[in-house]
């Protein structure tokens, strides 16, 4: 068999979104537009980063055939879509640390068409988000049901941009959530600081520090490492730190992430909180897992 080697290698970041491409996801039907025959639209940067991120191979493949299932041997299928067994040939592996057949075959799950027919695939290109099966380089198993995606629906640029960073390991690490805030004032009238440190899934440091100025703009940027960079900024939209904070920030600064007791400090790091979640904007996320 031909083994087709990685370009890059990628570490696993977060476990497995599902066992397998036969369990079962949630997924609304707005997420049809990730594998429908005819959508244009990019999927969301999030929905993107949420499959590359928890994915052992990101490979670039052409569908040779998709063969339907029958419903009595797929297990559950959400509404509007088909599991289909797919064989492939493999155009590139543009990230992973495992060697991958020339050509490969895998189960996806399909949305319907209008006639409720599943769609076709056959001669698409298609990103797959995948990890190898032990011992069989001929096989992958989708990270989830849908994690086989048209390519023009990925964009190929942002895709390899975004494994670019999760390879370099950049931005911020794995945010989950808000572990400490606290505002002080300065010494003028409108002067400020609120440091708000991040709950971060392999316990590295991170924080956000917003800063406001008499007669200044607030301004805010997150660092990463044990001291505070007041010359950070916020990162660019559609990058994998961007991500990582507008994901997994909650929408409000928790009550019992507050440091102070003071109800004015309080409320001072609540209002700088939310500075920091209307310029991060909405994470955009469709997919549900």
């Amino acid at each position: 068999m031909t083994i087709v080697k990685a370009r890059k290698f990628v570490p696993v970041l977060a476990a497995a979104m599902l066992a397998g491409a036969g369990a079962c996801a949630s997924v609304p039907q707005a997420a049809t537009a990730q594998t429908a025959t005819d959508s244009r639209a990019l999927m969301p940067y999030a929905d993107m980063a949420d499959l590359a991120t928890n994915a052992q191979m990101v490979a670039v493949v052409k569908v040779r055939k998709a063969v339907e299932l029958d419903a009595d041997r797929t297990g559950p299928v959400r509404q509007g879509w088909t599991r289909a067994y797919v064989e492939a040939d493999t155009q590139s592996l543009l990230s992973g640390n495992a060697p991958i057949g020339a050509k490969v075959k895998y189960l996806a799950d399909i949305p319907l068409d209008a006639k409720g027919r599943m769609a076709k695939i056959k001669k698409r290109t298609m990103v797959l988000f995948a990890r190898p099966v032990p011992g069989k380089p001929g096989e992958v198993q989708l990270v989830a049901p849908d994690a086989q995606v048209p390519i023009e629906i990925v964009g190929d640029a942002r895709l390899r941009t975004l494994l670019g960073e999760i390879v370099a390991d950049a931005g911020a690490p794995v945010v989950t959530g808000v572990r400490d805030a606290l505002h002080t004032p300065g010494n003028l009238a409108g002067e400020g600081e609120t440091q708000i440190f991040l709950a971060t899934e392999d316990g590295a440091p991170a924080s956000i520090a917003v800063i406001r100025s008499p007669n200044h703009p607030v301004r805010w940027g997150l660092s990463t490492g044990e001291l505070i960079d007041h010359g950070a900024r916020p990162p660019e939209r559609d990058t994998l730190t961007w991500y990582r904070l507008a994901c997994a920030l909650p929408a409000q600064l928790p009550a019992s992430a507050q440091i102070a007791t003071d109800p004015s400090l309080r409320s001072e790091a609540a209002r700088d909180y939310a500075v920091v979640i209307e310029q991060l904007g909405p994470c955009g996320r469709k997919r549900v897992f």
